[in-house]
């Protein structure tokens, strides 16, 4: 039974070091979260305001995992519309320093504040007049003191037991520079079609589309006059290919949709003597041009529907089916 017990106790051993590591990291980020509403909050609000005001690129730069943190922050940086780029301090030593211009600001990552090889790019932005941000847990250090505007990370506890690996430290970082790139996209007012500009690829790209992009319109459209016959309105819906026809008014408005549920439900010897306002279902479910895809996805998928009809102003204008969605990667 004891054996039992110590195999039991040794197969938890794991997951239970996994609870303090993620558990840890979540005190740290409490703490920053804290300091972001006191201590932090001016130089914070100080940073956001010098890095808006950068009429070039922001050049991300540190060593070691702080670098590895830094390529991310850059990317997050450029793919929510504030150019940016990651150089690493011991290439700039080595003629990568040409590549930052006297418009671009420089964020430095530094847990201690005393990296040797951010010497160069530091000595750099000091010669050019090029404004430097530091991030970093010590205000007194040569980056903390060099720097036009420090943000001060809260001094964490690190999750690896020996206090060495970088862990809770490099969360910090992590998050500070997101919490900058989402400031800056509030800021400035990016929007859902300014982030599809620079995820064209994959799943994101694709629910990031909007109907307009993916529906189809002119004479692919089902369509046909309230009081047509059922007999041609069939004819119609199988030659479109849709699995419905539109109904429309005189002035062109949509006033209902006949879909192949609403032939079964009224499957009879009487079926093509019928007009379509007899049998549409009236007020279908619409969704304007500028939806994105992921949301007439949603559509389709809780109405249990299989296509939606695109409208302005009441007007049919396109037709979007749910095989056009899968067909973009959207599902």
């Amino acid at each position: 039974m004891q054996t039992a017990e110590r195999l039991n106790d040794a197969a938890n051993e794991g997951s239970r070091s996994a609870v303090r590591t993620v558990e840890t990291e979540i005190e740290g980020l409490k703490a920053l979260a804290v300091s972001l509403k006191t201590d932090m909050a001016a130089a914070f609000e100080r940073a956001l305001d010098l890095i808006s005001g950068v009429t070039g690129r922001i050049i991300v730069t540190g060593v070691g995992k702080s670098g590895h943190i830094g390529c991310k922050i850059a990317a997050t940086f450029a793919s929510t519309g504030t150019p940016a780029f990651f150089v690493h301090p011991s290439e700039a030593n080595h003629g990568d320093l040409g590549m930052i211009g006297r418009d671009d600001a420089i964020l430095a990552i530094s847990w201690s504040g005393e990296t040797t090889e951010l010497q160069g790019i530091v000595a750099y932005s000091r010669r050019f007049k090029i404004p430097l941000i530091a991030i970093t847990s010590r205000p007194e250090s040569t980056l903390g003191r060099e720097a036009d505007e420090t943000i001060v990370l809260p001094r964490a506890t690190e999750a690896c037991p020996l206090g060495l690996a970088p862990t809770t430290s490099t969360t910090l970082q992590l998050a500070t520079g997101d919490a900058l790139a989402v400031a800056l996209l509030e800021r400035r007012g990016f929007t859902s079609g300014d982030f599809h500009v620079f995820h064209p690829g994959g799943q994101l790209g694709a629910s990031l589309k909007h109907v307009a992009d993916i529906m189809h319109t002119g004479e692919s459209l089902p369509l046909v006059k309230a009081g047509t016959a059922m007999s041609e309105a069939i004819i119609v819906m199988s030659r479109k290919g849709f699995g419905c026809v539109g109904v429309v008014d005189p002035e062109g408005r949509l006033r209902g949709i006949v879909t192949d549920g609403d032939l079964r439900r009224h499957l009879d010897s009487q079926l093509l003597a019928r007009r379509v306002d007899d049998v549409m279902t009236k007020d279908p479910k619409t969704i304007r041009p500028d939806t994105l895809a992921v949301a007439a996805l949603e559509i389709i998928n809780s109405s249990n529907i299989t296509a939606l009809m695109v409208v302005r102003e009441a007007r049919p204008v396109g037709i979007v089916h749910l095989h056009d969605l899968l067909r973009i990667g959207v599902a």
